[in-house]
């Protein structure tokens, strides 16, 4: 069977730049997934995206699938066949169907029996039968939430379609997908190179196109010119540049022949707060900021142009133009802003809602304020400091840079705070109120920021709970994220909080706004559930986790401890087998409906097996308490991991549910004991092997 590379390039209008690597990965992994179904071998598959394309190229794709035989299995022999052996209309029926005679069936023996049966070869199709429909099923599945019509076509994409390539070798494969008829010519850049290019070959791809098309094809080609290009660029005028990965990416989906250029801006705007100049950098401009050795924003940028300009200094002129008036509102809205204390601008939170059945952000401020307060007592921190915190918390969403740069929110209270004369701890709890802000990010770094934020986050959870609107799929409030936030926020401190207590007090703080009865309860629930995901993303297995989830621990640094202790005990040689034997031993305390002594009554100890456990139960006993007290869940279960041999020696020497029935409870009451110990940290009987 023969084998050619196989290019497949969709030319369309600008794709949009957040979603072009998802589209160019999800395209080859579809096409791939197709090529399988298909039976169609090939040696790997390489995608390319620029704004205008998405393309993939096939090593080695076979020229045809392999020819097949197909086997149908008709009905049983006894249901084929009457008396006389004559065929019945069941077998003359699947015949029928296959095109044969009933004559001209096999029979297929069985250890269950002997059926009818049909082996049907299937010649394999050719490439070019295959490869329009394979590609069409591929783009039709691409992530697109709103696939758009153009001129009178009723097809649909995430942009308009303007041509198509699907060479295999250097054969045409003709056919029409999104309305577009494929032929050899793939376009150029829109104003460098040739505008079109004819290809003979699906290898000329994506040369030919760098080449003479002035598009650079290869997504990570781009991506990486842009970073080596972009620090030398910084190094030449003595910083380093900020190359955030989500906006390199980001730049990289809007050009196409990458030239890294620097300019610059004028040193007064620096007096400004580099947060809000850096936001108007990146987030409108996609500017890489830069930065000395020291961390501060120098006056200069790096920007990344679409063009080859023979006169880049009009290119650098234009990009700096283009920024300054948006750094001169930054500058505008810093000064009118701090002609007023933060503190003044509480009143004007009762205008902003926060949600409509919660009340305004000043009803917001208000009770996280006084949970801030409950908070900070019961962790060490400043209550008066983190009150005051508390009360300043929102006020910087009245003030005119963040009315305009919102993502500048907290930050710009913190700025604003210092300004007004406020406790430095007071200033910095204003910006660490929303950390961590996603997955991995940093914690607040002061008892009263943590407090702060937990306050925050704990009261959205419960008033966002308490109206009946929790998270099922989607999570407008980002009510997950919160709540690992929180979980993140106590177990990283070791804050002794329980958040019962704090879930409880948050509630309290609504009055009678909230409509759902069983928010405490449900709240817990959704909080202890972030545990399995947080545990998992760190690499503990689910047995692990939910053998904790099982005894509840409602205070998260808690719940750490006794996760790190299972995990150590399942790594001992003795957990599997200790494992196993609690599972046995409450299979039968299930099944058991007397009540149980309190206590082990050693007189009623006969075999030698249930005297030897007695006694080591009764030293491990003694000698776990104290553990527990320190909540010393790692030594306790190593402690009780010795208890392996004298257990093992019980199951295999006495009969637990012996006739004598005060015999039979004391020996129950023994291992009732003992699971009760294990149960201490968590349910081990559930830990797989």
């Amino acid at each position: 069977m023969a084998t050619q590379n196989f290019l497949i390039e969709l030319g369309t209008e600008e794709l949009p730049p957040t979603a072009l690597r998802t589209l160019a990965e999800a395209f080859a992994s579809q096409f791939d997934a197709q090529l399988k179904d298909a039976d169609l071998s090939h040696q790997g598959i390489t995608w390319y995206a620029s704004p205008r394309r998405l393309a993939l190229k096939v090593a080695a794709l076979s020229d045809r699938q392999p020819d097949k035989v197909v086997e149908k299995r008709g009905p049983a022999i006894s249901a084929a066949f009457d008396a006389d052996g004559n065929p019945t209309k069941a077998a003359m029926g699947w015949a029928r169907g296959n095109g044969i005679d009933v004559s001209e069936a096999e029979r297929l023996k069985t250890d269950k029996g002997e059926w009818l049966l049909y082996r049907q070869h299937v010649p394999g199709q050719a490439i070019d039968v295959l490869l329009p429909v394979l590609a069409d099923n591929a783009l039709s599945k691409l992530p697109i939430p709103k696939p758009m019509r153009w001129g009178d076509k009723d097809t649909q994409f995430i942009r308009p379609v303007k041509t198509l390539v699907m060479l295999y070798g250097d054969t045409l494969i003709e056919g029409t997908i999104l309305g577009v008829a494929s032929n050899r010519v793939i376009r150029g850049h829109r104003f460098m190179g040739e505008s079109s290019l004819t290809l003979d070959h699906a290898d000329q791809y994506p040369e030919r196109l760098e080449r003479e098309g002035k598009v650079m094809a290869d997504y990570e080609k781009r991506k990486a010119l842009i970073i080596k290009d972009a620090k030398a660029a910084a190094a030449a005028v003595g910083g380093m540049a900020e190359l955030d990965e989500d906006l390199v990416e980001e730049v990289t989906s809007l050009v196409e022949w990458p030239v890294v250029l620097t300019a610059s801006f004028e040193d007064k705007f620096l007096k400004v707060p580099s947060e809000a100049l850096v936001y108007t950098m990146k987030g409108d401009q996609k500017y890489f900021p830069v930065y000395d050795a020291n961390g501060e924003l120098l006056p200069k940028f790096i920007f990344v142009s679409n063009i080859e300009s023979k006169d880049p200094a009009q290119v650098i002129s234009g990009n700096e133009k283009v920024v300054r008036p948006r750094l001169a509102d930054a500058e505008f809205f810093f000064d009118t802003d701090r002609k007023r204390p933060l503190i003044d601008r509480l009143p004007e939170l009762d205008s902003a809602v926060f949600q409509k059945q919660l009340g305004t952000i000043k009803d917001k401020t208000d009770r996280i304020t006084a949970l801030a307060g409950q908070i900070a007592e019961r962790i060490g921190a400043d209550k008066a400091h983190t009150e005051r915190a508390g009360q300043l918390a929102k006020c910087d969403l009245m003030t005119s840079m963040v009315f305009e740069f919102t993502e500048t929110q907290g930050v710009m209270g913190m700025h604003y705070a210092r300004h007004d004369g406020e406790p430095e701890a007071v200033a910095l709890a204003l910006n660490e109120q929303y950390w961590p802000r996603f997955a991995g990010d940093k914690l607040p770094t002061t008892p009263v920021s943590s407090a702060l934020a937990m306050a925050d986050k704990m009261d959205t959870i419960v008033g966002i709970f308490g109206i009946g609107q929790a998270p099922k799929g989607s999570d407008p409030f980002a009510l997950r994220r919160a709540a690992l936030g929180i979980l993140r926020i106590i177990v990283e401190n070791g804050y002794q909080l329980d958040l019962v207590d704090l879930i409880r007090d948050a509630k309290a703080q609504y009055d009678d706004r909230l409509t759902h009865k069983e928010v405490e309860a449900d709240v817990l629930d959704f909080m202890l559930g972030r545990f399995r995901a947080w545990y998992q993303d760190m690499g503990y297995s689910v047995d692990i986790i939910q053998a904790v989830l099982a005894r509840r621990p409602t205070k998260p640094a808690d719940f750490d401890s006794r996760v790190k202790a299972v995990s150590h005990f399942r790594s001992l040689e003795e957990a599997e087998a200790l494992a196993a034997a609690n599972k046995r031993v409450g299979n039968i305390l299930a099944k058991y409906d007397g009540e149980l002594p309190s206590s082990v009554d050693t007189s009623l100890l006969q075999e030698d097996a249930e005297k030897a456990l007695a006694d080591v139960v009764a030293e491990k006993v003694a000698a776990v308490k104290p553990l527990f007290a320190d909540s010393d869940y790692q030594g306790a279960l190593t402690e009780l991991a010795q208890l392996r041999t004298p257990v093992d020696t019980f199951f295999d020497n006495v009969m637990v549910m012996a006739d004598d029935p005060a015999l039979k409870a004391n020996r129950l009451a023994m291992l009732h004991l003992i699971r009760e110990q294990f149960l201490n940290v968590a349910d081990i009987s559930v830990l797989q092997k």
